[in-house]
């Protein structure tokens, strides 16, 4: 039997009060997250808790984003609109999602054919025509669309990547989770300057470690 629209539409009310009680205050970022239903990304058995503040599992061992981190490591970003933007992780692809409503261009490369396949299906489904989904080894970025405005990056890494620094513009921004091991990590803001980089560190957070390679399925 499937929910009542009252249901969801309650839960989804519940959804947006637990992102502003997290932090995500910013009205753009609020409102793309309010018209990217989090459920189209997640299939299966824990579909019916896609409107909880949780990470969950998806295919390939990989996971769905917290959506107050994803809101959080969003508005990190400050995104203008203007912006071309790279993903390093689309995973279920609600990240990249949200960031087409945001930014004017959106790559977003995964290890894992069969996740970018899977994206790749909701984006057309809800006629995304500003993402551009590929299967690739993310620590290595996008030289070929490089330099990006800003840069997301959605698996932990030891230290900001230096391939991905070094694809960022002048005055732009990357997102990135640090830290050497899976429990204790910190977001960080990257802004590339004239002379160099500034770090802030954001938000204690949790994500699977950014792996070199393609995934098995991710061969041709």
């Amino acid at each position: 039997m499937s929910d009542a629209p009252d249901d969801i539409a309650e839960r989804k009310m519940q959804f947006l009060f637990a992102l502003r009680s997290r932090g995500v205050t910013e009205a753009r970022v609020l409102n793309a997250m309010e018209k990217i239903d989090r459920g189209l990304f997640i299939r299966g058995t824990f579909a019916m808790r896609a409107y909880e503040d949780m990470p969950l599992p998806i295919a390939c061992g990989q996971t769905i984003s917290q959506p107050s981190v994803v809101g959080l490591m969003t508005q990190a970003l400050r995104l203008t609109g203007r912006e071309k933007v790279l993903e390093v992780g689309t995973g279920s692809g609600y990240q990249a999602a949200i960031l087409s409503h945001l930014a004017r261009r959106v790559y977003t490369v995964d290890r894992h054919r069969r996740l970018v396949a899977e994206a790749m299906e909701v984006f057309r489904t809800l006629d995304l025509t500003n993402i551009t989904a590929l299967t690739s080894d993310g620590s290595f970025g996008l030289p070929d669309q490089a330099p990006f405005d800003r840069i997301i990056v959605t698996a932990a890494a030891e230290d900001p990547p230096g391939p991905l620094m070094t694809q960022l513009k002048e005055g732009g921004i990357m997102v990135v989770p640090v830290g050497q091991s899976d429990t204790v990590q910190t977001l960080i803001r990257v802004t590339r300057t004239a002379s160099g980089f500034d770090y802030d560190e954001l938000l204690p957070v949790r994500f699977v470690p950014l792996v070199e390679g393609l995934g098995r399925d991710g061969h041709p």
